[in-house]
């Protein structure tokens, strides 16, 4: 099979294929591609059969990541969850995957990294099986009642009710206000969790970029900003990718507030899935508080070539641990800190 690279940001067949294709998501699509490359330089390429000129039937969307800590290296893709070839026929997988492990040893690039969603690194020995996840995804498929029935009565009805009574305030949109308020709850979040904050710049990028598919929701108690999430859409499926929230106001459940807002909302829309994107394996918190929405809980592999852990170079503790020491740093200083590190870890 001779196969062939492309744009996506200026080849148009791209985008066809990702409005057509079943696994296409939010993350194939030209927008989240463009605030890529917009915030950390990142250049995408399409591997695909499809000479020039001829339709795309097939195609893996991947980024070109230069690093001099980190590595050089082709991931698929940075910073999403997942990020599924766009296959006609799985038995094709495995001319893709020599594909790139070719490219790999030409380019010596650290390694190659796809994050399938449904497949599960069979390719022919040619990608080796890399870091696991836990992925959730809600089934909105039920009824309304029968969905909030399979939420944990205590740690998530419970909440729902509480906030309610609360009377929070609700907000949705992407205007600058919701955005300066999203960012300043994301900030305390990490600054909580010792983890430098995405640059703002990343989130200003995706708003710009994104058009209609991107939402801030903000919960108020009193007028102060309490919770707040990012969410994607692609046609039927919604992504929770970022939630934030003030812990001196977690008594008023604005995180579960939020996310039942969301299925009713989502429900409303003729929305079939909310996917709550992944956790670290060793995050039980997260894992055991995704679990309590009644979601659907799987393993998500990503595949390499080489195994980066093998590759030498800086490896993913490595990676934690600058952050950390950058999440020390004063305020005044994480903007610059955080748009200095972020290009290095996609």
């Amino acid at each position: 099979m001779e196969l062939h690279t492309t744009d996506p940001l200026s080849d148009s067949r791209w985008d066809d294929l990702v409005a057509r294709h079943p696994r296409a998501s939010v993350f194939h699509e030209r927008g989240w591609l463009q605030a890529l490359a917009r915030t950390y330089g990142y250049g995408p390429f399409v591997l695909t059969s499809a000479p020039a000129g001829e339709p795309l039937t097939d195609g893996i969307v991947l980024c070109r990541v230069s690093s001099w800590i980190t590595g050089n290296r082709a991931v698929s893709l940075p910073f999403a969850d997942h990020c599924e070839p766009l296959l006609e026929d799985d038995a094709v997988f495995t001319e893709f995957a020599n594909w790139l492990r070719t490219e790999r040893d030409r380019q010596r690039w650290k390694y190659v990294e796809l994050r399938p969603r449904l497949q599960n690194g069979e390719s022919g020995g040619y990608l080796l099986r890399g870091r696991s996840y836990c992925f959730h995804t809600l089934d909105l498929t039920p009824t309304l009642e029968q969905i909030f029935q399979r939420l944990h009565k205590d740690s998530i009805q419970r909440r729902i009710r509480r906030a309610e009574r609360e009377r929070l305030s609700y907000e949705t949109g992407c205007s600058e206000q919701l955005l300066d308020d999203f960012y300043l709850l994301l900030l305390k979040t990490r600054r909580r969790h010792q983890l430098l904050p995405q640059p703002r710049a990343w989130f200003r990028n995706l708003v710009d970029c994104m058009g209609d598919k991107i939402r801030v929701r903000l919960a108020r108690k009193n007028g102060v900003p309490i919770a707040a999430m990012l969410t994607l859409r692609h046609r039927f499926c919604i992504v929770y990718k970022y939630g934030c929230s003030d812990e001196k106001f977690h008594n008023f459940a604005g995180m579960p507030f939020l996310f039942w807002r969301l299925v009713e909302e989502s429900k409303a829309s003729d929305i079939n899935e909310i996917d709550f994107g992944r956790t670290d394996l060793d995050n039980g918190g997260l894992i055991t508080f995704k679990d309590r929405f009644g979601t659907t809980r799987k393993r998500l592999t990503y595949v390499q070539y080489p195994q980066a852990e093998k590759g030498g170079g800086i490896g993913r503790s490595d990676v934690r641990a600058i952050r950390r020491v950058f999440s020390i740093l004063p305020d005044v200083l994480l903007p610059m800190a955080s748009s200095l590190l972020y290009r290095h870890i996609g």
